[in-house]
Formats: C-alpha cells, sequence, structure tokens
C-alpha cells in the first residue's frame, strides 16, 4: 500500500479506500490522521518508557565510575530526572529524521543495529556463564506444544508480531512509500520478518535466562503464580540482580540499558516518520522545521504524562496499544482487500494463478478475522 500510494498514511490511505461515494476516502483520510494521532502518543510514552531505560544505564555508570551521589539521582524517579531525559532523547529522535532517509534514518539504522546486535549476544554470553541459566534456557527453548491449542497464546503472539512489525500506526507503510515502484516485495518483506523474530529469540535467550539466574541468587520473579509485569522485571527485577553480581555487575547493567536504549531510538525514528511525512507532504513544511515543531509537541505530551502520570500514562498505552494498532490494521486489510480496486497488485495476481489467488482472499476474509478477534480480546 505505501509502495503504490508513494504518501504519508493520510494522502495513502485516502487515495486507496475506493468507493462510489465518498464515504470510502472519507473513512481512509479519518484513520489516516488517527494514525498519525495514534503515532504522537505512542511517541510521548515509548520515550518516557526510553528515558527509564537510559536513567537506569547512566545510573548504573556512575555506579561503575565510583560516583555514588549521580547513581542515587539517576536511579530514583522523579519529575526532574524524567523531564530532563526525556528531552534528550526526544532530541537525538528527532536529530535524526530531520536529516532525512539517506543521511538521517537509513544511516543510523545501519549503525545502531549492529551495535545492538553485538550488546545483545555479549549480555547473552555473560548471562549463560551465571548460575542458574541452564534452567532458564531449558524452560524458553523446550518447546510445549499443548500451548498452541491456547486461544490466549494466538492473541497474544498475533499482537505481538503486529506490534513488534510496527503496522498499525502506518511505519511500514512509510517505509514502503520510499521504496522505488518496482521494487519487489516479497523477499524484502519476508526478510523483515525474519530478522525481526530472529532479534526477539535472542532476546529472549537472554531475559528468560536472566530471570533464572534471578531466582538462583534467591530473588522473587513472580505474583501470584506469574511472571510479574515486564516494568517491575525492566526496572526493579534486573537492577537488582546486576547489583548482586559483584564488580561486573554496573558494567552489565550499563550494557543492558544500553541495549534497551538502542533499540528504543531505532523504534522511535520510525514512528517519528509518520507525523513528520504528513507535515511534509500535507503542509509543505521543510523536514528540518517539521522535524523540530514535531520534537517540541512530543516534549509537551510527555511532559504532561509525567507531570500527571496516574491518570493518563496507563490510559495513553492502552488506547495506541489496545485499540488504535489492531483497528487500523484491521482497516488496512479492508483497504487491501475490499476498498482498493484499481492498481491493486494483488487483485491482479489473483485473476492469474490460483496459489495468488488463495493469497488474495487470505488476505481478504481470514486475516480481517483473526485480526478482529484481536482487537475484540484486547479491548474488551
Amino acid at each position: 500500500m505505501g509502495q503504490h500510494a508513494q504518501a504519508n498514511p493520510v494522502t495513502a490511505l485516502e487515495q486507496l479506500s475506493q468507493t462510489r461515494s465518498r464515504i470510502g476516502p472519507l473513512a481512509g483520510r479519518s484513520m489516516g490522521y488517527l494514525n498519525v494521532l495514534g503515532a504522537l502518543l505512542m511517541l510521548s510514552f515509548y520515550h518516557l518508557v526510553a528515558a527509564w531505560m537510559l536513567a537506569q544505564g547512566l545510573a548504573a555508570l556512575a555506579t561503575g565510575f565510583a560516583v555514588p551521589s549521580a547513581a542515587s539521582w539517576l536511579a530514583t524517579d522523579s519529575s526532574s530526572r524524567d523531564l530532563i531525559l526525556v528531552g534528550l532523547f526526544i532530541s537525538l529522535t528527532f536529530s535524526v529524521v530531520a536529516r532525512g532517509i539517506s543521511n538521517g534514518i537509513e544511516t543510523w539504522s545501519k549503525r545502531l543495529m549492529p551495535v545492538l546486535v553485538l550488546l545483545l549476544l555479549g549480555l547473552i554470553v555473560f548471562i549463560a556463564l551465571q548460575p542458574g541459566a541452564g534452567a532458564g534456557f531449558r524452560a524458553y527453548l523446550v518447546p510445549d506444544f499443548s500451548t498452541l491449542s491456547d486461544p490466549n497464546m494466538l492473541v497474544a503472539a498475533m499482537g505481538q508480531a503486529f506490534f513488534s512489525l510496527s503496522i498499525g500506526l502506518g511505519g511500514m507503510m512509510i517505509y514502503g512509500s520510499y521504496l522505488a515502484p518496482g521494487t519487489r516485495l516479497g523477499r524484502l518483506t519476508l526478510s523483515v520478518a525474519a530478522l525481526d523474530t530472529l532479534v526477539a529469540l535472542l532476546a529472549g535467550l537472554l531475559i528468560i535466562p536472566a530471570l533464572y539466574v534471578a531466582m538462583a541468587q534467591g530473588m522473587t520473579v513472580t505474583a501470584n503464580g506469574e511472571l510479574i509485569g515486564e516494568g517491575q522485571l525492566i526496572f526493579h527485577v534486573l537492577p537488582e540482580l546486576f547489583s548482586r553480581l559483584g564488580t561486573a555487575g554496573p558494567w552489565v547493567g550499563f550494557a543492558f540499558f544500553s541495549l534497551l536504549s538502542v533499540a528504543a531510538l531505532t523504534s522511535t525514528i520510525a514512528v517519528a516518520e509518520i507525523p513528520l511525512s504528513y507535515s511534509i507532504e500535507r503542509h509543505q513544511l521543510a523536514r528540518a522545521r517539521a522535524a523540530w515543531i514535531l520534537a517540541l509537541v512530543v516534549m509537551v505530551l510527555a511532559g504532561l504524562l509525567v507531570l500527571f502520570f496516574d491518570p493518563l500514562f496507563g490510559w495513553v498505552v492502552s488506547y495506541v496499544t489496545q485499540f488504535q494498532l489492531p483497528l487500523s490494521g484491521l482497516f488496512y486489510f479492508l483497504v487491501l482487500g475490499w476498498l482498493w480496486k484499481r492498481s491493486n497488485r494483488i487483485r491482479d495476481l489473483a485473476a492469474t494463478h490460483w496459489r495468488y489467488q488463495l493469497l488474495f482472499w487470505h488476505l481478504r476474509l481470514i486475516c480481517p478475522l483473526l485480526l478482529g478477534w484481536v482487537f475484540i480480546d484486547v479491548a474488551f
């Protein structure tokens, strides 16, 4: 859809929602605006979470260099700390996207992704050498096929895949719009999905054994018979685990939170391109100017989350992840399968061979039903 439209989500969905009445383009344009709004909201809470990661990493670094006052300030929750680090991370994100696709996003992605993978592999090796890690590897790698019949597992897997691949807010649509019209997408999409799955697999090789190492250290990682939430795990359990690893602990902690910060930055620059492309194409703003206007908007939104954390943060996260993402994805399938008629390459291929026809009907019927199931499950 992005490759064909060569435009931001508002324009792309408006053009591809082809109906005899004006309802289709209006629905497409409205969903495009929701994508832009959802991207701004995601950037606001994602930058706050990234600021917490940065705070923990810098706290570990300060501990390693024996600067206890700085370590204490960075490790202690406070509005001033969060506002300063959120501003720093927002500046990093928009300084990258302000430089454009080739000089900004592409260049920094090529630099950051190898760093991310190297940090991940190094931490996996370190954790593997700790007592208790073996049980974690067995728990993670030995399959339990009985869970395939658990509908909750299937819904969680579909939701995770959609979120991880950044499909529901137009991120992939934006990247697709930067591809030349003649680019072959099949092999490219398979490689994107495969690399995403590989990094997720590697992340599991780090996180799950780390939990078992924590348990071997006598730490509690469950509550009411279930694994504790990811917030407690990342910002409480793992920092405490690193503090128990002796002189290596602060440096391992710094490496771990550097890894998370790098991963967060690669995500924020992708999401930031959604409102940025809209601002450039629909309002004719220069890229650099649009980037810093949006940086200010995101800073205001993130600042509101910091100052009014309890009433706002949970609501914003739930709206984006449980409502906006699956709803947008469901609309994309409706556009691809039902509304987009002219120059729809999948529709045209379906008339040439039964395999393409099966793919077309899979995208037209099965995928919307499955995603509708995800939407109903997480929204209600």
